[in-house]
């Protein structure tokens, strides 16, 4: 069986949009993106390291720990070998306490696949493939979460294309989730249940792909 690990954040833990539910796993794109899997034959696990507010290299002023750097090396070396990791991180990065534009975040991504490459693991464990994944744009945030998000929809104009150019010179895959689906139009940032579904199938056939080709 082959494991791959989602390192991402509340998009992907699957918040319920103005709540602090949680979707199920069937419900969340990394658990349709595992059934998808199984359903076209191949024997897959997919782990979830997905933490609310996680940032790419940057810390909460108000919570620890919500870095991305923090711990992931440990992370590959616990789950390896790993046939993939997927790597969908940057909203957290234009929080309103946060100055960082589109350049920046993508940098965080960056030095994030640099981690993953110089993680610790076992002698003959393969240095895992890496899919980076833009998450979908925001839209104006809305309800609860919007003084924490407040002018986000701007400070993030252009991520996909800086994150696309960071897979093309750190020679990892590519996908663009805001190619298949908006943000929530319930607080512009997250996503329903309906845009997991959309999502995870999407990545089943880009994942299918990966792990078929190379």
């Amino acid at each position: 069986m082959e494991h791959l690990l989602v390192y991402s954040d509340s998009l992907s833990w699957g918040i319920i949009p103005d709540t602090r539910r949680r979707l199920d796993f069937d419900q969340r794109w990394p658990g349709v993106l595992e059934n998808e899997l199984a359903a076209g034959g191949r024997r897959s696990r997919v782990i979830e390291d997905c933490l609310n507010g996680r940032r790419t290299v940057w810390d909460d002023p108000y919570k620890a720990g919500r870095s991305g750097m923090q711990g992931l090396a440990q992370r590959i070396e616990i789950h390896s070998p790993l046939a993939l990791v997927l790597l969908m991180l940057g909203t957290n990065d234009f929080q309103s306490m946060h100055p960082h534009n589109a350049w920046q975040s993508a940098q965080g991504v960056a030095a994030l696949v640099d981690c993953i490459r110089k993680a610790p693991i076992e002698p003959g464990m393969p240095v895992p493939p890496i899919l980076i994944i833009a998450p979908p744009p925001f839209t104006t945030p809305k309800g609860p979460i919007a003084p924490k998000f407040a002018g986000a929809e701007h400070k993030c104009v252009g991520l996909a294309q800086a994150l696309e150019a960071v897979a093309k010179n750190t020679g990892c895959h590519y996908f663009d989730a805001g190619s298949v689906t908006p943000a929530s139009g319930v607080d512009g940032v997250h996503l329903d249940a309906d845009q997991h579904l959309r999502l995870g199938k999407a990545l089943a056939q880009a994942v299918g792909g990966i792990l078929t080709h190379g």
